[in-house]
């Protein structure tokens, strides 16, 4: 196992940053590092063979998710970001006690959809583990106030968009079931708890209306990385080169490599990896 004092005293500005989810999903957020941040090097690990964490249970996606942090630490990052709410709330302290360098975690946005929010309901789109977890009681606790919130769980969701689906008959029948009730509850605003969402955020916004303000965290994420970057002096110089992320997946290549470049946005190299 990884000492993390070592580690800490190796890390420096031309280190790369390391991001990961169960699958395509965090590549949402990965989008938004690299605006950003363009002139840091970017790994991205898809655990596409477990894919979704959502209906797994706590123990394994810890195991999993260490895995993955040391996989990182093999590739000597400099930071981490779990883009992944379910593993986020999993294993978020364990790998913050773990590794002395920034972690950033994801978590369904509850605080700005209730100061966004004019009528004082607010729905939340997530999976059952996310729903379920510890983590999300607090934030329920902390900042959900006098605001009514509209708990959802969208099994079978994520499948679809890891498939590589982003609109059409399935995707479609799904989000009604799960936005329906929401509507009917009069909810004026969305949070989207899972990374995989921001993907058919449109379809969900044509469905509920544009009245619905639809909340995605991936840019607060990238920000939050910024700062503790900039914190601990670990921002690289700015320069005018634009890196390629590099991205790696455990699952079938020529399926998985398909859909992460169509959820990127452009052909880009997809490693095969055994972790």
């Amino acid at each position: 196992m990884t000492n993390p004092l070592d580690a800490q005293a190796n890390i420096h500005q031309n280190q790369p940053i390391g991001v990961f989810d169960s699958g395509v999903g965090g590549i949402s957020v990965l989008k938004h590092i690299h605006a950003l941040l363009p002139n840091e090097q970017l790994i991205y690990v898809a655990d596409s063979q477990h894919a979704p964490y959502g209906n797994k249970p706590e123990a394994f996606i810890r195991t999993r998710c260490l895995t993955i942090a040391e996989l990182f630490m093999a590739q000597q990052v400099k930071a981490m970001v779990v883009a992944c709410n379910t593993a986020t709330a999993a294993v978020i302290s364990q790998m913050r006690s773990q590794y002395d360098m920034p972690i950033i975690g994801m978590e369904p946005a509850i605080k700005p959809a209730v100061a966004a929010s004019k009528n004082g309901k607010v729905g939340v789109l997530a999976t059952v583990g996310t729903l379920k977890s510890a983590q999300f009681s607090t934030l329920l606790q902390s900042y959900a106030k006098d605001a009514e919130i509209y708990q959802q769980g969208c099994e079978g969701l994520v499948d679809l968009i890891e498939r590589g689906e982003r609109d059409g008959e399935a995707i479609n029948a799904l989000l009604k079931r799960f936005c329906t009730p929401l509507i009917d509850a009069g909810v004026d605003t969305i949070v989207l708890g899972c990374t995989h969402y921001p993907f058919i955020k449109a379809a969900i916004q044509q469905l509920v209306g544009n009245h619905v303000e639809v909340i995605d965290t991936g840019a607060a994420i990238a920000k939050q990385l910024q700062r503790r970057l900039g914190d601990k002096e670990l921002l690289i110089e700015k320069s005018t080169q634009s890196l390629v992320p590099i991205m790696m997946t455990n699952g079938q290549k020529d399926v998985v490599t398909n859909v992460m470049q169509a959820m990127w946005g452009a052909n880009i190299k997809i490693a095969n990896a055994d972790f």
